[in-house]
């Protein structure tokens, strides 16, 4: 049966404000050239191109709910990546009905360029700014996404309209958040004695003393003005990166944080050179366990120790190929 939502009323100055700023952004990243980013592709293409670049493989069916398109007009573009030799397709092993898509060494030789001039695009925008407006800007942008994601369920399912949050980068407190809630809620849930939070201390404050914003990042989520999780993603060397001290809070659990931190880490260290992500966990963190797995990190070693008051842990190292 189909869910109607009980919507409010809209003045017009609101609508007309929107559309205003539509308009505006629009014209501040360039989506009203013919070709975008000064290719002969549209915006839809350079979409697709890029989920199809950030995928191993994919389906259409895939393709269709991630980018909210018509599968007859995707379809299409698929039809025309495919005479451009730019993906490839072959029958899925597990229904054969299905093809499962990616990109050629063609696709990717289109995609990078395209990528790039994105990113300077983007880097130019924001190096008009100083740091203090680049970091407002990016929250507001964080607190758009959230309400129009979210905003839309009202009384019917009030639950899911408090259960929202924003991600952002670190700011002074921060740090001294995450030492905090590590110790506390390890003890709580683990047992881990006060030698785990002095472990935590000693890592934010190596990755505070050496920070380096090109190739490292602290990320922190809020949910109802209050810090509900973090992750820390640090240069281990030039060629691999670290995840580290993946935290969401327990009143903040099963809001799918915990997998967007991840997914930002990956998607950071791909922008940053990286070749690959290592991380060191517990066989005890069923959760963290189960997101890192879904991200596509392998378990590559295990070993007993005793640490932090406990004489009964497991250690994992997981490896994630960028």
């Amino acid at each position: 049966m189909a869910r109607h939502l009980k919507t409010t009323a809209v003045s017009g100055q609101h609508v007309q404000s929107m559309r205003r700023f539509n308009r505006f952004y629009t014209r501040q990243i360039g989506l009203l050239e013919e070709g975008l980013l000064n290719s002969p592709f549209s915006l839809t293409e350079v979409r697709t191109l890029y989920e199809l670049a950030h995928r191993e493989q994919s389906t259409a069916v895939e393709l269709c709910d991630e980018l909210g398109l018509d599968p007859g007009y995707l379809s299409r573009i698929l039809r025309t990546f495919e005479k451009k030799r730019l993906i490839e397709k072959r029958v899925s092993p597990r229904d054969r009905r299905q093809s499962l898509l990616s990109l050629t060494s063609v696709g990717r030789g289109v995609f990078n360029p395209l990528n790039t001039r994105s990113t300077a695009q983007v880097s130019e925008l924001l190096g008009n700014l100083k740091p203090a407006q680049q970091e407002e800007l990016i929250v507001a942008m964080q607190t758009i996404e959230s309400i129009l994601a979210f905003g839309g369920e009202r009384d019917s399912e009030p639950k899911k309209k408090e259960r929202t949050y924003i991600l952002r980068r670190h700011k002074p407190g921060d740090m001294g958040w995450v030492v905090h809630r590590h110790g506390v809620l390890y003890s709580q849930e683990y047992k881990y004695d006060e030698r785990f939070e002095a472990l935590v201390a000693e890592i934010v404050a190596e990755f505070v003393k050496n920070y380096d914003p090109a190739r490292e990042r602290c990320w922190i989520a809020e949910s109802n003005g209050q810090i509900a999780g973090s992750v820390f993603l640090v240069k281990k060397s030039k060629k691999v990166a670290k995840l580290r001290m993946l935290l969401v809070e327990p009143t903040a659990r099963g809001m799918g944080i915990g997998k967007r931190l991840v997914a930002e880490c990956v998607l950071f260290a791909r922008k940053a050179g990286y070749e690959t992500i290592a991380l060191w966990t517990q066989s005890e963190l069923t959760a963290a366990r189960s997101i890192y797995q879904r991200a596509g990190f392998e378990l590559v070693a295990k070993e007993r120790h005793s640490s932090w008051g406990r004489k009964d842990l497991v250690s994992e190292t997981w490896r994630l190929k960028l």
